[in-house]
């Protein structure tokens, strides 16, 4: 019998997708995936008590603990490695990691994106600053992303998306809460269990889904 695949989510505040992704292990729909450890950058993240609440185990990694970068990733990786991660989430982790992870866990670390890449991504397009952006560009459709990780930010093949509409009276709180809803809580989810099935394969840029995706 095949061991289940050990997931580990990282964190940095409220854990919005982490919810969605332990809704979706609930209701068995994780393909199999067991949500083994979530990570926090901040011991104040509220993801935290989510994980606490599911029965999920945790670890606090601050990022002011570390001189940069590079030494953050690795504590991070050995921390993974030592837990026997196979697949790494990142659900509205707040730092960017060096290339050490990426080799460590290579097209097994999968990232959302509020918004329809390659729009609005890359530097500076994080957490509601992206929703400004769509606004002020003037756009009619916005959406997220699910995307394998690469050294290059926001720039890893795409495993999934889902448009959403933008309507006139919309803030940036309202356009994040949408996409959120509409996108990212199905969209992430969706992802994991087809890794956790062994049903994504990466050729180059393009990620084709074995037996089709059957959402």
């Amino acid at each position: 019998m095949l061991k289940p695949c050990r997931i580990a989510v990282l964190v940095s505040g409220g854990g919005t997708n982490l919810q969605a992704l332990i809704d979706a292990g609930r209701r068995d729909e994780l393909g199999g995936g067991e949500l083994a450890l979530v990570v926090a950058s901040r011991p104040d993240a509220y993801a935290l008590q989510r994980a606490a609440g599911a029965g999920i185990p945790t670890a606090v990694l601050p990022r002011k603990d570390y001189p940069g970068s590079a030494a953050y990733t690795h504590a991070l990786t050995q921390l993974l490695r030592e837990r026997e991660i196979g697949l790494v989430v990142l659900a509205g982790f707040m730092h960017i990691l060096t290339e050490e992870i990426v080799s460590a866990y290579p097209n097994a670390i999968l990232n959302v994106h509020p918004a329809l890449i390659p729009s609005f991504c890359g530097a500076g397009a994080y957490g509601l600053h992206v929703h400004e952006m769509a606004l002020a560009y003037g756009v009619k459709v916005t959406g997220a992303t699910v995307h394998f990780v690469t050294e290059e930010p926001d720039g890893g093949p795409v495993v999934l998306q889902k448009a959403v509409e933008v309507l006139p009276e919309d803030t940036p709180e309202l356009l994040q809460r949408r996409v959120m809803e509409q996108a990212e809580w199905k969209l992430l989810p969706r992802a994991v269990a087809l890794f956790c099935q062994g049903r994504l394969r990466v050729e180059g840029r393009k990620v084709t889904i074995d037996g089709g995706d059957d959402r």
